[in-house]
């Protein structure tokens, strides 16, 4: 996004240009031990991950955010073939995952965009006080991320429902705005869910390519305390990103993350204030066009909803 996730700050740019290879193992247990290698020259760093909220035009969503079940083919850029949605907490009634929770927080909400002094309220994380959302970033043809992770939910959610798991979504396109994310770390915590991912798709510039997942640092301030949770959240990380390469054939991200596909941040409210395990997932790049293409198609959405379902099944299955 062009901007940085529920309560992102922009990451501190790194310049100069690199060739970068990227020979990764990932260290992802039960999942997958070793996958690919890739070699890249990156790109001038010569921005931050996402800018500021308020210095990007809000993106307009378009009919697909609102309560569109995605299909499983491929359908053409930024469209979803009609369907009933579900609702938005049930469970399936046997299954390997059966008596676990699982929370799936879509990043944003398309309705945002309206509502600028409601989102730009500041509410505390712990650590400091952040705006309680942004309106997300979009691709450079209007595809917006809140339309991209709520069609993703969706198909997590019946991934995950036909193991048998209980899905509860932070919201389903139900709202007119939010939640802010202090309450969607809340959500989580009251459902005392076995895990939580947050998904969302970055706003970088043009040539940052790839997916990393972010994990919560250990923090101890104020309301956050993430200590109990740092260890777990980490293992879940590292089963997606594992899960999420051999789904997708995406390869980790050539601008954070020092192709680990990993990255440690404090500065989230959304982690620091969770008491359950719990990562953000930037599937892409929306400002890169070779990522676009991947975020617009609905094959490649079911492969992304596909690799985090099973890095989720792979972690609470142990």
């Amino acid at each position: 996004m062009s901007y940085t996730g529920p309560g992102f700050e922009p990451t501190p740019p790194r310049r100069g240009r690199r060739p970068l290879t990227v020979a990764l193992a990932a260290l992802v247990p039960g999942a997958l031990l070793g996958w690919l290698v890739y070699e890249t020259t990156a790109a001038d760093e010569g921005g931050p991950q996402r800018a500021a909220a308020s210095s990007t035009p809000a993106a307009t969503p378009d009919a697909a955010t609102r309560g569109a079940s995605p299909a499983p083919g491929d359908e053409a850029p930024g469209q979803d073939a009609p369907a009933p949605s579900p609702s938005a907490t049930s469970a399936a009634p046997s299954g390997p995952l059966a008596g676990k929770v699982v929370v799936i927080d879509p990043g944003h909400n398309a309705g945002n965009f309206r509502h600028t002094t409601e989102i730009n309220r500041k509410v505390d994380i712990g650590t400091t006080r952040k705006e309680c959302d942004t309106t997300g970033t979009s691709t450079n043809s209007g595809y917006t991320e809140a339309t991209f992770t709520l069609d993703v939910a969706h198909r997590l959610r019946t991934l995950l429902q036909q193991q048998g798991a209980t899905v509860k979504l932070t919201h389903d396109a139900d709202r007119p705005y939010g939640p802010c994310i202090d309450e969607r770390a809340r959500i989580g915590n009251l459902a005392k869910a076995d895990a939580v991912v947050s998904i969302h798709a970055d706003g970088s510039g043009t040539g940052n390519r790839g997916f990393h997942v972010i994990l919560p640092k250990a923090v101890n301030s104020g309301a956050a305390d993430t200590r109990p949770i740092v260890a777990s959240s980490r293992d879940l990380g590292e089963r997606i990103a594992g899960n999420f390469v051999r789904a997708t054939g995406s390869a980790p991200s050539n601008y954070v993350g020092d192709g680990t596909g990993l990255v440690t941040r404090e500065d989230l409210g959304g982690l620091n204030l969770s008491t359950v395990p719990k990562v953000f997932i930037e599937c892409g790049n929306m400002r890169d066009s070779k990522d676009a293409a991947l975020l617009t198609s609905g094959a490649w959405r079911q492969k992304a909803a596909r690799g985090i379902s099973e890095g989720i099944v792979s972690f609470l299955r142990g």
